[in-house]
């Protein structure tokens, strides 16, 4: 099979398309006919080997070459001790070499939403798990509570205030001129631009200050919080070497004594959140924001667009130019 692979670190040319070998799906596994995948910034920092992401995968070169973690497309072959699906089945979810055109994966995958496209499925593993755990298991978010997501048009934010709203949360979305109106589109009840107003010295206060590419200091956001608010740190700017962590220790040793509370995480695939999302998306209480969809072929492309900064909502790499319903294969399974 063919799969989007980096034999050593660097910038988007160092990706490859490849011929692997196709994996065989264990008693408890799923093997998935990939038909899109989506870009995260955890890949752009893997890819061009920031020193956290090295670690564990190779100080000088990966040692896993493999790329993506999003995927939405069909059951092709299920093992033996697997229940839930059955060849046929369209699926999303997040695995580890997802931009390939087939994964192995036994948790982290629920059905497709019945409304959504592959691409649109696509977009939501990563960045919607994000905002989902970090809004409601670290945020502790409650219904009528005054949220503000700060970079909130991006693939997480965009979630994130969608989220919030479904949650029965009052939303202020904090972003560039360029994304005030998709900020509104999404749900926010209200908008800061970043780069005519700063929303800490607005004179509001919020419950929870969700943090997703923010460059806020504690004392900054300290400002806007109630006294038993939450911070909620999901990202940060790319800074050399450790990237987001360095705006995540600061707000951290900053918040040290304080009366509120700055938590950071790195979200957990679980198949009940990849249910919770597929609810989310099929009642329309969420919407995926698909930016762009570029062809298997101009993933680096992906990457390279990614890496700049400034996507709106999500961009989806089309694994399969056709979307065809089940390989021969999958066809000769089910048909057992």
């Amino acid at each position: 099979m063919k799969a989007i692979v980096h034999r050593k670190y660097g910038t988007p040319e160092v990706l490859e398309i490849q011929e692997v070998e196709k994996p065989t799906p264990k008693n408890d596994e799923v093997l998935v006919q990939v038909h899109a995948s989506s870009v995260n910034i955890a890949q752009w920092y893997g890819m061009t080997g920031l020193f956290i992401a090295r670690i564990g995968n190779g100080l000088f070169k990966p040692q896993d070459p493999r790329l993506g973690a999003d995927f939405a497309g069909v059951v092709e072959q299920v093992g033996k001790e697997v229940r839930d699906f059955r060849p046929g089945d369209r699926v999303f979810g997040g695995r580890h070499g997802a931009l390939a055109e087939y994964v192995t994966v036994s948790n982290g995958i629920a059905p497709m939403p019945g409304n959504a496209t592959f691409e649109q499925a696509a977009a939501v593993p990563t960045a919607g798990i994000t905002a989902l755990q970090g809004l409601r298991d670290y945020g502790k978010i409650q219904p009528g509570q005054n949220v503000v997501i700060n970079g909130a048009s991006g693939g997480v934010g965009s979630f994130a205030v969608q989220i919030a709203k479904a949650f029965g949360a009052q939303v202020t979305a904090v972003c560039s001129t360029r994304n005030v109106e998709c900020a509104r589109a999404l749900g926010a009840d209200d908008v800061f631009d970043y780069t005519k107003e700063d929303f800490t010295r607005s004179g509001k206060k919020y419950d929870l200050l969700f943090d997703v590419n923010g460059r806020g200091s504690w004392s900054d956001y300290k400002r806007v919080l109630k006294p038993n608010a939450r911070v909620v740190i999901a990202g940060g700017p790319r800074t050399p070497l450790i990237g987001p962590l360095s705006h995540v220790i600061r707000l951290k040793l900053g918040s040290l004594g304080s009366k509120q509370q700055a938590t950071f995480f790195v979200a957990n695939f679980t198949r009940e959140d990849m249910l919770c999302l597929r609810d989310l998306v099929e009642s329309g209480k969420v919407k995926p924001f698909v930016e762009r969809v570029y062809p298997f072929h101009q993933t680096a492309e992906a990457m390279r667009y990614l890496g700049e900064g400034h996507a709106q909502g999500k961009i989806v790499v089309k694994v399969r130019e056709q979307e065809k319903t089940l390989s021969a294969s999958a066809r000769a399974n089910r048909g057992k």
